[in-house]
């Protein structure tokens, strides 16, 4: 890994445990040994380097989702992806969610990157039920969302049993719908 990849890669662990703003720089930039000097010049602050990580935890979510949906049922793979991903990186809830809830008010560019990640997400969603189902169904998208996003953030006070339970759903609401279109 380069600096920089290292750099994200050891603050998205220290953001993940920590939280984003009451951690202080040092810790942050400790897993990667980098001093202060390189975090400017590779993110210009600490705020850069929060983008960085959040953009970086979007795109591996994203590839890792794409990676899982070949041959699968394509609702089924957002919750198993899910569950997987959390029993490698833990279960706090959404990292995207997080960094937007801390910097409400504060940086309109952290609030604004995670809205933007999150409407792309709900387009993914929408493309993985419009796949499964064979047409476009808004209601039921969003349906899959918001099991998508409660069962993230229950796992964080659950345990992971719940993605089965949120993915047990979303299949059944599919099930439902395709029977409705006949």
């Amino acid at each position: 890994m380069d600096k920089r990849t290292d750099i994200i890669a050891g603050a998205a662990g220290a953001f993940e445990a920590e939280g984003f703003r009451g951690v202080g720089i040092d810790r942050v930039l400790a897993p990667s040994g980098a001093s202060t000097r390189t975090l400017y010049k590779h993110f210009g602050s600490k705020d850069g380097l929060i983008l960085a990580v959040l953009e970086e935890r979007h795109r591996g979510f994203a590839e890792r989702l794409d990676a899982a949906a070949a041959g699968a049922d394509p609702v089924a793979a957002l919750f198993d992806t899910l569950k997987e991903w959390l029993e490698e990186h833990g279960a706090r809830g959404c990292m995207l969610l997080r960094a937007r809830a801390e910097y409400a008010g504060a940086n309109e560019e952290i609030v604004g990157l995670v809205r933007c990640q999150k409407s792309e997400f709900r387009r993914m969603i929408e493309a993985r039920t419009e796949a499964a189902l064979g047409r476009a169904d808004g209601r039921l998208a969003t349906r899959i969302w918001l099991l998508f996003e409660g069962a993230t953030a229950a796992a964080s006070v659950a345990d992971l049993s719940v993605i089965d339970e949120a993915r047990d759903a979303a299949v059944s609401l599919v099930d439902e719908a395709r029977k409705n279109a006949r």
